[in-house]
């Protein structure tokens, strides 16, 4: 076995499995309409089932289903068969997946599942075969092929499989409004979690938001802006944002040879600061700086008062950079 024939071997298994996963979107029909409707309208959870290395695509599709705004969890079959059905509940969805439609260990919890009144989605490689028939709507996940040249372990057809729980995933995502926000309430660790912290959790407010009203000397501006260590200050009329100073701001006053302390900060500032809502997430924020090339934004609340003020530098003591 050569490296060449290792990469041509490579080359063939992933040339099958994006042809498997492909061939899917020419068989979604009114099935997967009624399989999301389903999911939807179930006031309990999506209980997923699968036995072998169908099993472990189940854990993965339940898991992907919970930190997208749909309540999940995996069965085992075998376990449920041995008092495990126990967690299922009236009000609950099946989701039962079985590449040849006909594994024991879960053709058995059928007549459970049944007598509880659940509905139940199949999803198969086999239309005919005994899981199919018995799903109130069955999803084909069949493949022309395993990339496994035996046609023995199960490739491309887990790949389709797991495929299609992902599509399931993202249509009741889009369907249920699952914003961003959303998914950071669910994901509060590592680095995905940073990125999407609230703006207003990480934020100067208070005594720390810098701040001057308009008419204010630029004497007591640059006090303010040395004080607060944000290279700049906000200009208030009354409780509404006007203008900043910026060091920016003061260095091209120099350049031209103002007079700085001699002016007021309504000559210096910069109109129509740049604001973020407080309830964005701080990957929002950095995306904003980034476009408009600053470092700070102020912050608002849900009435639209500015509140506080976020810098960059926020950003990287939070991880978010």
């Amino acid at each position: 076995m050569t490296e060449d024939n290792s990469i041509e071997i490579a080359k063939r298994v992933i040339a099958i499995e994006a042809d498997a996963v492909a061939a899917l979107s020419g068989r979604l029909n009114h099935n997967f309409a009624s399989a999301v409707e389903m999911m939807l309208a179930a006031t309990g959870k999506v209980v997923v089932t699968g036995m072998g290395k169908s099993g472990i695509i189940c854990q993965k599709i339940a898991s992907t289903f919970s930190s997208t705004g749909t309540p999940a969890f995996f069965l085992h079959p075998a376990e449920g068969t041995h008092g495990d059905l126990g967690m299922i509940m009236r009000n609950d969805v099946l989701l039962a997946v079985s590449n040849s439609g006909e594994t024991e260990e879960l053709i058995k919890i059928i007549p459970v599942v049944k007598r509880l009144g659940l509905k139940m989605i199949a999803m198969t490689g086999a239309q005919g075969s005994t899981l199919a028939r018995a799903g109130d709507v069955s999803l084909d996940v069949g493949v022309k092929e395993e990339a496994c040249p035996l046609g023995l372990a199960p490739t491309a057809s887990t790949t389709a499989t797991l495929a299609m729980g992902d599509a399931l995933a993202v249509a009741l995502l889009e369907r249920r409004g699952f914003k961003p926000e959303d998914f950071a309430l669910l994901h509060p660790a590592g680095s995905l979690g940073r990125r999407l912290k609230r703006v207003d959790e990480l934020m100067h407010s208070g005594s720390d938001l810098p701040k001057v009203q308009a008419g204010t000397s630029m004497r007591v501006a640059i006090l303010v802006m040395t004080a607060k260590r944000l290279g700049l200050t906000g200009v208030f009329d009354g409780d509404r944002l006007t203008g900043v100073v910026t060091d920016g701001d003061l260095r091209r006053a120099l350049e031209r040879g103002d007079d700085l302390l001699a002016k007021s900060v309504d000559e210096v500032m910069t109109l129509n600061p740049k604001v973020i809502s407080g309830a964005e997430v701080a990957e929002a924020a950095l995306k904003k700086m980034e476009e408009s090339t600053i470092t700070s934004l102020f912050v608002s609340d849900a009435s639209g008062a500015v509140v506080g003020i976020i810098h960059m530098h926020d950003l990287v003591r939070a991880g978010v950079l």
